[in-house]
């Protein structure tokens, strides 16, 4: 029951959070408590917004889930939680949501209420739209480091907003390339599949892939960039963001897995040796250079 549970609210997809403290820590902000306990806010806040978005999902998804050869597991599609309850949990996560949200200031609060109303349009309507499904993906992202930056209070890069923003549709591409080798054997699992093909989906992911490699060299080199962290030396992380890139395509066309982006990450050796490296280059070349 506990496991079933934590599928419901999607505690393994909470990872995608951790992008509220990309402020915090190209901020050099690593060595403010103070900073660090309202990241921690507002990974919470995002953590307990995103449950609802997925339970909500999960409900509006339940016929259609149940005709697809993994979905057909999600709790409520398998009938393991009833529909009252998983109103009854969304009503229990909205008042701990606004619980955490009385902690932080207005500008992170709007953020996080236009998350969970952006996605509850998107599991309405907007998922179907094609092109626009993936946009809606990736605007989740970027409201996380903005909302990241908000709640501390910092700057943010224009660059790392563009980064982040072709990261994320990069991999909202790549998951919707995945499931075109479901929707083959039943097209209904994802109905906005029709209006995507093979090119057409390998033609946005080159551009999403190759924009997030250039848009981030672009950062490390900035004029602002040098000046704020006094080191040229940035641009050396690159190589950690192409191979993070080359690989995950290499999960996705090779291997022909990437249906769940979160669950790929966190399985893959090789990423997660990648993600390391990279973050202790970061903390190294931000702090001690």
């Amino acid at each position: 029951m506990f496991r079933d549970f934590t599928k419901l609210i999607r505690v393994s997809h909470w990872v995608k959070n951790t992008f509220v403290f990309v402020p915090l820590i190209f901020s050099k902000s690593l060595d403010d408590g103070n900073k660090i306990l309202l990241s921690g806010l507002a990974f919470v806040s995002f953590s307990l917004a995103s449950s609802i978005v997925y339970i909500f999902n999960d409900i509006i998804d339940r016929d259609a889930d149940k005709n697809h050869p993994v979905k057909k597991n999600r709790p409520i599609a398998s009938g393991k939680f009833s529909l009252s309850f998983a109103y009854f949990l969304i009503a229990l996560l909205l008042v701990l949501v606004s619980s955490s949200l009385m902690l932080a200031n207005k500008l992170f609060t709007i953020i996080v209420l236009l998350y969970i109303v952006i996605n509850i349009l998107y599991s309405i309507k907007l998922k179907h739209i094609v092109i626009l499904d993936i946009m809606i993906i990736a605007a989740g992202f970027i409201l996380r480091v903005i909302g990241g930056a908000f709640i501390i209070e910092v700057y943010i890069s224009n660059w790392l907003i563009l980064t982040t923003l072709f990261l994320s549709l990069f991999l909202a591409v790549m998951k919707r390339r995945s499931e075109l080798n479901i929707s083959f054997e039943n097209i209904d699992t994802r109905k906005v599949l029709e209006d995507y093909s093979y090119s057409f989906i390998d033609q946005i992911g080159t551009i999403s892939a190759g924009a997030v490699i250039i848009c981030y060299a672009i950062y490390t080199v900035a004029e602002r960039t040098v000046s704020y962290f006094n080191s040229e030396s940035l641009i050396y992380t690159t190589i950690f963001v192409i191979f993070g890139i080359f690989r995950y395509m290499y999960i996705v066309y090779h291997k022909n897995k990437g249906e769940d982006p979160t669950k790929e990450i966190v399985k893959d050796i090789p990423i997660i040796v990648n993600v390391v490296l990279y973050t202790v280059s970061i903390v190294i070349l931000m702090y001690f250079s």
